[in-house]
Formats: structure tokens, sequence, C-alpha cells
């Protein structure tokens, strides 16, 4: 048997992880809870438009001293955050107490909050805007209960939407042009799908640093809109992977750099078209791999590493976040936010889907499933859920 709790009683903060178990299953009076939250979660894996629903749950109780209470403002859907409702992204979601005695996997890894209460250690106060130090952090919910340390405050005036997706995409373009190959103004990158959104934030952080970009993209009916955005964006050149299967294209691209060839590519897609853009590399280049678009092998021609001495390396920014400091990432995020407030890095192009309080739980399930679809279907722009508190 479950104990109830009424008005004055609360749960324990902050929530504690723990495998999902039976608890959330059964059925209980509402009337014994004050239910004011609502979270978007899952009990297994699989094709989230099918799994997800969504959950009621009791006010948050007042924070321990180390702990804050946040109100979520936007939370991005992420590809990643499909792949881990799916069971195939390589990262450990985290369940969390929402319910006595039940814990639930709320998903969701990015999002921007606003601190409603404060713990007397906690370093932040009411109002504070914060955004997630910790991974799968279950973002995809009206209201959260977290320790101080995993929170990283941002100031407000980058506005929701920038603070909202600044941990993922920005950091990744960020570290990539920093981390693997030491570039000086002038010199040139080289990257395919520019278009994703990585890709144009390495093409806006490196206008920035006064970087000049080669960018690959796939062709589409409407490509001289793309290829003028990118350039509206800081791209130096926008080309398609259809030029490079003309050696005289290949040729004039390559002569764009003058004969300082890219020393650092950045690889999303792999396959065919990506092994064709090795040729544009001058030697010592590094390739930096953080996606496989295609689905396809990353394959060299093991001449590459004899006789220009490539290098080939891998980047995961949810690994870094593992294999860095909470200073360290308090240091790039201001690097970003600095970007930001010199108008030096845009918004991505996005829709925000509100969950509305006053739906019932089946309806805000049914929303929450209808954009799903559209997101595995390709939605285009960025999708950031704002989940309403229940009146």
């Amino acid at each position: 048997m479950f104990r109830t709790i009424n008005a004055s009683t609360r749960l324990s903060c902050p929530l504690r992880p723990a495998p999902w178990n039976a608890f959330a299953k059964r059925s209980f009076s509402t009337t014994s809870y004050v239910f004011a939250q609502r979270a978007v979660k899952y009990e297994t894996n699989g094709e989230p438009s099918s799994v997800i629903s969504t959950i009621t749950y009791p006010d948050l109780p007042a924070p321990s001293p180390d702990s804050v209470n946040i109100k979520f403002l936007l939370s991005p859907i992420n590809p990643a955050d499909v792949n881990v409702i799916q069971g195939v992204y390589p990262a450990n979601k985290t369940a969390q107490q929402l319910l006595p005695e039940a814990q639930i996997f709320v998903a969701g890894n990015e999002g921007v909050a606003v601190v409603q209460q404060a713990g007397s250690d906690a370093g932040l106060a009411e109002g504070d805007w914060v955004i997630m130090a910790k991974q799968q952090a279950g973002t995809w919910a009206s209201a959260s209960c977290v320790t101080a340390r995993d929170v990283i405050k941002v100031p407000k005036e980058i506005g929701e939407v920038h603070a909202a997706t600044i941990t993922v995409n920005p950091p990744t373009a960020y570290n990539m042009l920093r981390d693997f190959v030491d570039l000086k103004e002038g010199d040139w990158v080289l990257q395919n799908g520019a278009n994703s959104a990585v890709g144009e934030a390495v093409i806006q952080i490196a206008a920035h640093r006064k970087l000049r970009t080669i960018n690959f993209v796939r062709n589409r009916h409407n490509i001289d809109d793309v290829k003028q955005h990118l350039q509206s964006l800081g791209a130096t050149h926008v080309f398609t992977y259809d030029d490079l299967s003309s050696k005289e294209r290949l040729k004039h691209i390559k002569s764009l750099t003058k004969g300082k060839d890219p020393r650092l590519f950045l690889n999303c897609v792999s396959g065919k078209d990506t092994t064709t853009m090795l040729r544009l590399l001058g030697s010592d280049a590094t390739v930096v791999s953080y996606g496989a678009m295609s689905k396809q092998p990353l394959s060299i021609p093991t001449s590459y590493f004899i006789f220009k001495d490539l290098k080939c390396t891998g980047f995961w920014q949810s690994r870094w976040y593992n294999t860095h400091t909470r200073e360290e990432r308090v240091t790039v995020m201001n690097e970003i936010v600095k970007v930001i407030r010199e108008g030096k890095l845009r918004e991505p192009e996005h829709e925000i889907v509100t969950i509305p309080g006053s739906a019932s739980e089946e309806e805000a399930t049914t929303m929450v499933r209808e954009v799903m679809k559209r997101v595995e279907a390709g939605a285009g722009r960025k999708v950031l859920l704002r989940v309403e508190e229940v009146p």
C-alpha cells in the first residue's frame, strides 16, 4: 500500500534517481494529492510518438539548502532526445521520483528554467535563469527540484530561445573549432551538413573568430535560398555534394583557398561524398566526426594517413561534459553567451509548442505524440516545448 498526502504533505527533495517500478501504474485517488505539475514521460523504449505520455504530479516541496525549485520556460526536442527514447543513444536516462515511491523517466536533456525557490546554500536567487549542467535532466516538464551544482546561471538578456538551446549545438561547434587544430585568423574550415543546427553554429562561431568556411549541403529545390541563408550567417562558400562529382568543379573549389588548404574537416554525414571531400584537405589535417547522417561508414584511403599524415577522431558533447569539470563547462557557456551578446550567433529557426495546463491528461498526451510524429518525420525547424503547470 502507498500513503496518501494532502495539501500540507510534501515529497522529499531533491528527487532521487531510481529505476521505474510498478507503483505509477497503480490507480490512486487524485483528491488526496495536490497535482500542480506536468511532465512528459515514458516507461519503455520505443518510437516516441507511441511510448511517451504525460503525467501530473504533486507541487514541489521546499528545496533543501543546496537545492532549487525551478520552473521550465522552454525545452527543445533534439534528435538525440528521440534516440534516447528509442533506446539507441548511448546515454544513461535518469528516473525522477515525481510521485511517492514512484520513479518515472522524464524526457528531455536541454532547456532553460527560472528559479522559483532557492535553498539557503544554493547560491542562486528567485528569478534567476538557469540551464542544465547535468545530462538527461528530464527537462520536458513544468517544474523540477534540482541541486544547485546541476544548473548554471545564464543572463536573461540572451532570451528564452538562446538560453534553451545553448548547451548542445553551440558548445559542440565551439569545442570542435577549438580543441583539435590550432586555428588562426584567416584559416579555412571544411564541413558537411552545413545547414544542420551544429553546422550553422560552426559557420557563425568561425566567422566570429575570423575563420573562413567551405560548406557542403544536400541539393534540393530551394538550394539558392539555403545558400543565401548560410552566407548571411557568415559562410564563406557553400556548395552541394553534386559539385564533388566534377573534377573541374573540385579543382575550382580547392583553388579558392589559394594554397592554404583546410586542416580541419567537421563531418556529420560520412559515406562516399565525405571520402571525396578529403581531397580538399591539406597535409597534417584532422577529420572530426560528430555524426553519421548518411548512416554509411566513414571510408578513408590509407594513402591519406601515410602521405598526408591525416588524423581522424570523434567528438561527442555529452562525453565532453562527463570528462570536464563544472568550472570548464561554465567557462564555455560564458564564451558562447559573449558571442550571443555581440550579435554573432542567431537563434535557431524554431517553433514553440505549448502543452496547456488546462488540457486533460489524454489531450496533453495526444498533443505531445502529434508533435513527436512531426519531429520523427523531419519538422525542419527546431521544436521547443513549453509545458504549463496544471491549474
